[in-house]
């Protein structure tokens, strides 16, 4: 099979051994790579019902065919387990240049199994897998521990490439269910807790290098196609738009929509948007686009703070969501002080959506008079504090560290509370983008935007967002091909660049792979495998509801989406996938 390296590295913690296992062409030429290829493992060696924190659990690293090579938008890495916040299905994805990295040591599928007896640090080559003691590496944050790692592990042999490393930090290490896998300071893997998995194995770092290179189906048409792709598409105006101004840009796009979550999800925008805007981010701060490996968007901010009492701060971001959900849900109101605990976050090793979710249900709790706890909108003293006590499982923190499912039943606000599958959403407004209340609802992860990224039809004008007929069929069609972007391990942000027929032209050259209709199978083969896996553990078509707050409560511009709107979305969404009305699959 050609595009692949047609190995996987199993690696078992316990007895700090390894074994190479062929894969079949079969199975390639069925789910391809990435998140094909490690959902169908997941399926075959997750025992069924296995707690995630358990040595069982199986977290597994891939990169696609597209990384590591000519073609644009694939340096990125997937990690796929069973989540411990959700207890479903977990994929998270990041960039960067150490993907290509992971990419070099010559594995489609690098899986993890059993826990180590110490904490550990493991190196990865195409002849397999190393074990060392993490020594001091075990408590240090993010950026510390990755530059560590590199300098005290990578085997730096003799004609391998640059190596790179995936860290945890703090939050990992004290099983923060919502801890991120960290790359390049700034990249993570960040949703769904895949870096709690990592810190129950006590794995603090994984160090890559090698020297292999994937074998095209036609090496020269595929050098061809890179060099038309990026002729054709540099300056093409979105490309252009997120190197001017990256995700930042979506701040004044989603408050003139009303789409923009604030005040924990009880307003769609904020006075105080212009502050936390992309265009007044670059305008008042030193900001510059950065780009991954193979990339020629660049949408990373690479910022250093001009004023402000952060002032020198140097981070890549802040992203849209992380803006969204300190500077809208918490209400901060200074860009300033969004990128400080942006930093703090990514130090500890914490995803930001759910940190940022999970303090706002604090503050409007408090708000309310239902919670003892010192934390006002608007704080950012009081929520960095918090942020710090959630990564250390101190006091309140301790409580908030498992989640917002365990969260709420806690402190008694499951009626506040706006998760689905114990995942937060993302900063899309479902009672405005009602497609994206569908993508909340049915994405296997829980409320992930990125499953459709359907708030780009309906904010560019392709169906309107308050249409409820026909938006399954669309977003279906989203959801298919955005699977085989994940199969590929693709960049979301590639979407406009390859519409299927350049997914036709680009897999064919790669793989030797033809047609849109063998990779349609393939992308409803993977859909359905997650979804069986998730119908293993445990969840109904009940999971797939929002909470009934989002439907009960209006915005104060009186949008709302109901729950007989949801319902018939939910239902054509079933049907048109062939699921049953409980939403299970069909039989293979």
């Amino acid at each position: 099979m050609h595009g692949f390296y047609d190995r996987i590295l199993t690696i078992d913690l316990s007895s700090r051994s390894f074994v190479i296992e062929k894969v079949a062409d079969q199975v390639l030429r069925q789910c391809l790579g990435g998140k094909g290829l490690a959902t169908r493992l997941l399926l075959e060696r997750n025992p069924a019902g296995v707690d995630p924190l358990a040595p069982d659990n199986h977290l597994i690293f891939a990169t696609g065919p597209f990384c590591g090579g000519r073609l644009w938008g694939g340096s990125r890495y997937g990690v796929f387990t069973k989540s411990p916040l959700t207890g479903f299905y977990a994929e998270s994805y990041s960039g960067g240049k150490v993907p290509e990295a992971i990419d070099a040591a010559g594995f489609d599928a690098i899986v993890l199994h059993g826990r180590a007896d110490r904490p550990t640090v493991l190196t990865v080559t195409p002849e397999g897998a190393g074990f060392h003691d993490a020594g001091d590496l075990w408590g240090m944050e993010t950026f510390a521990a990755e530059a560590a790692a590199v300098a005290r592990f990578a085997p730096n042999r003799e004609g391998y490439r640059k190596p790179g490393a995936v860290v945890i930090g703090p939050a990992g290490e004290n099983l923060v269910r919502y801890a991120i896998i960290a790359n390049d300071k700034w990249r993570c893997a960040g949703r769904a807790g895949v870096g709690t998995v990592m810190g129950a194995k006590l794995v603090k770092a994984i160090v890559f290098q090698g020297d292999s290179k994937r074998r095209y189906a036609d090496p020269e048409g595929v050098a061809e196609y890179a060099g038309n792709f990026s002729r054709t598409n540099m300056e093409n105006p979105g490309v252009k738009a997120y190197k001017r101004l990256g995700t930042t840009m979506m701040v004044a796009a989603m408050n003139t929509a009303g789409a923009f979550p604030a005040r924990y999800w009880n307003q769609g925008s904020v006075e105080h948007w212009e502050n936390l805007s992309g265009e007044k981010y670059h305008e008042e701060h030193e900001v510059k686009a950065h780009a991954c490996a193979k990339c020629f968007m660049a949408c990373g901010r690479l910022a250093r703070l001009k004023k402000g009492r952060h002032k020198d701060l140097q981070l890549e971001g802040p992203e849209y969501e992380t803006i969204y959900s300190f500077g809208g849900l918490c209400m901060i109101t200074e860009m300033e002080e969004v990128a400080y605990l942006n930093d703090l976050a990514d130090r500890l090793g914490m995803d930001t959506i759910t940190v940022g979710n999970l303090c706002a249900l604090v503050m409007e709790a408090r708000e309310k008079g239902r919670i003892d706890y010192a934390i006002d909108y608007g704080n950012a003293d009081q929520l960095a504090v918090l942020i710090k006590k959630i990564a250390a499982r101190e006091d309140i923190g301790d409580i908030l560290a498992d989640g917002i499912i365990a969260a709420s039943d806690h402190f008694g606000l499951t009626d506040l509370a706006i998760h689905v599958k114990g995942l937060e959403p993302a900063g899309y407004e479902p009672r405005v983008l009602k497609g994206m209340g569908l993508t909340f609802g049915t994405s296997p992860r829980g409320a992930c935007h990125l499953r459709t990224t359907f708030y780009k039809p309906e904010l560019s004008g392709m169906i309107p967002p308050a249409q409820i007929e026909d938006k399954a069929a669309m977003l279906i069609e989203f959801e298919n091909r955005l699977n085989i972007f994940d199969t590929l391990v693709l960049c979301r942000f590639y979407r406009d660049l390859y519409p299927w027929a350049e997914l036709e032209k680009s897999i064919a050259l790669v793989t030797g792979i033809v047609g849109r209709e063998e990779l349609e199978k393939i992308a409803v083969r993977v859909t359905d495998m997650t979804r069986r896996f998730n119908i293993r553990e445990g969840l109904t078509a009940a999971d797939d509801r929002l909470p009934p707050r989002l439907h009960k409560e209006k915005l104060p511009d009186g949008r709302s989406l109901t729950a007989e709107e949801m319902e018939y979305l939910l239902q054509d969404y079933y049907r048109l996938r062939g699921w049953d009305e409980a939403g299970v699959p069909a039989q293979d």
